[in-house]
C-alpha cells in the first residue's frame, strides 16, 4: 500500500503533502504523524486497517449536538498524530507505541450497522494522518448505507481535505486557540491551516466547533470574543463546545474552573446562537431556540427532539441548524 499526496525527490526522499508541516522523509525514517514512512523512496502508511481503539458511542460525545441527537455511533481510531499539544489527551496512542489490530472492512462496516450505530465515526487519534484508509472506508461505508464523521485537529491540505469531503457527513474540528503563537508553542503547528479547514468544510458538510478551555493560555475575554466572532463571520449557528481541561501528558496546570468555562459561554453567546460546555457533568447542555429559547432538543431524555418540525422551531418557525 502505497501513500496518496506525496512526491519523490533526489536521493531517495520524499516529500509528504497530506498535511501543512510537508515533512521532507529520508530512506528508513517517518513523518511527524509517526506513520508515514519512507520505504526506497516510495511514502507508506504504517497504520493502514490498523485500530487501537474502537466503541459504541452516543453522538453526543463526539461532541456533537446538532447531528442526529440521541444516537449511537461506532468509533474507531489508529495511532499517531501531526500535531503535539502539550495537553494531549489520548498521548498514549497519538505519541507513545500502541498496541493494534488489523480488522477486515468488512467487519468494521458490521459493527457500523449494530447496536443502533448510524455509522463510522473516525476519532481518538488524528484520523486525518490515516487518510487512505478513512478515504477507502468512507467510500464503503456510504455504499452501505452508514454516516461518516470525522472528529479532526483539522491540519490537513486543501487538496487531500476536498477529496475527503463528499464523503464526510459530519465534522467536529478542534480549534485549539484563535491565536497563532498558542498553537505554535503548546502544539507544534500553525492556526491559518485549521481556519482554512473549518472554512471549507463548512462550506460542504455539517460542521461543529471544540475548544478546550486552558485558564491563563487561551481563556482570556479577549480571546473568546475573537474567536466567537472569527466563527460568526462563517456562519453563527455552527454550534461550539466550550471544554474543560484536566491536566494530561505534558501539561500538569490545574484544571479549568466552573466560572471560567460560563464565562467563556456568557461571551461566546453574544455572537454564536449554539454555544455548549463540554466535560462538566449536570450543565444545561439542553438545545434551545435562538430566536424564542423553545426547547428543541432534551438531553436530559437521551437526545430526545421536542421542539422541531420540518427544521424549523414549533413555536416560532425559525430554523434551527441541525441533522435529524
Amino acid at each position: 500500500m502505497e501513500c496518496m499526496y506525496y512526491e519523490k525527490m533526489e536521493g531517495c526522499r520524499v516529500r509528504c503533502l497530506l498535511c501543512p508541516h510537508k515533512c521532507v522523509i529520508e530512506d528508513g525514517n517517518i513523518g511527524i504523524c509517526r506513520v508515514r514512512k519512507n520505504e526506497n523512496g516510495s511514502l507508506i502508511p504504517l497504520n493502514y486497517r490498523k485500530i487501537t481503539s474502537y466503541a459504541y458511542d452516543p453522538i453526543e460525545k463526539k461532541p456533537l449536538y446538532h447531528f442526529y441527537p440521541g444516537s449511537n455511533i461506532l468509533s474507531i481510531g489508529s495511532f499517531g498524530c501531526n500535531l503535539a499539544c502539550d495537553y494531549c489527551q489520548n498521548w498514549e496512542i497519538a505519541h507513545e507505541e500502541s498496541l493494534s489490530m488489523a480488522i477486515e472492512d468488512e467487519d468494521v462496516i458490521l459493527l457500523g450497522k449494530s447496536r443502533g450505530s448510524i455509522g463510522i465515526a473516525y476519532t481518538y487519534n488524528e484520523p486525518t494522518i490515516s487518510f487512505e484508509y478513512v478515504y477507502h472506508m468512507a467510500k464503503l461505508a456510504r455504499r452501505n448505507g452508514l454516516k461518516n464523521v470525522l472528529v479532526t485537529n483539522g491540519y490537513i491540505n486543501e487538496e487531500p481535505l476536498k477529496q475527503l469531503l463528499p464523503h464526510i457527513d459530519a465534522m467536529n474540528i478542534d480549534l485549539k486557540s484563535i491565536k497563532d503563537d498558542f498553537y505554535k508553542k503548546v502544539c507544534r503547528g500553525k492556526l491559518e491551516p485549521v481556519l482554512n479547514t473549518i472554512q471549507l468544510a463548512a462550506s460542504k458538510t455539517h460542521v461543529e466547533i471544540t475548544n478546550l478551555i486552558v485558564e491563563g493560555l487561551n481563556s482570556s475575554d479577549e480571546e473568546i470574543e475573537e474567536l466567537a466572532q472569527w466563527i460568526k463571520s462563517i456562519d453563527k449557528s455552527i454550534p461550539i463546545h466550550l471544554t474543560k481541561y484536566f491536566p494530561a501528558y505534558k501539561m500538569k496546570l490545574p484544571e479549568t474552573t466552573y466560572d471560567a468555562l460560563i464565562r467563556a459561554k456568557e461571551i461566546a453567546r453574544k455572537h454564536l446562537d449554539y454555544v455548549y460546555i463540554g466535560n462538566v457533568w449536570g450543565i444545561d447542555n439542553n438545545t434551545y431556540c435562538p430566536n424564542c429559547h423553545n426547547l428543541i432538543v432534551g438531553r436530559y431524555d437521551k437526545g430526545e427532539l421536542r421542539g422541531l418540525e420540518d427544521g424549523k422551531c414549533l413555536k416560532c418557525g425559525n430554523r434551527i441548524n441541525i441533522i435529524y
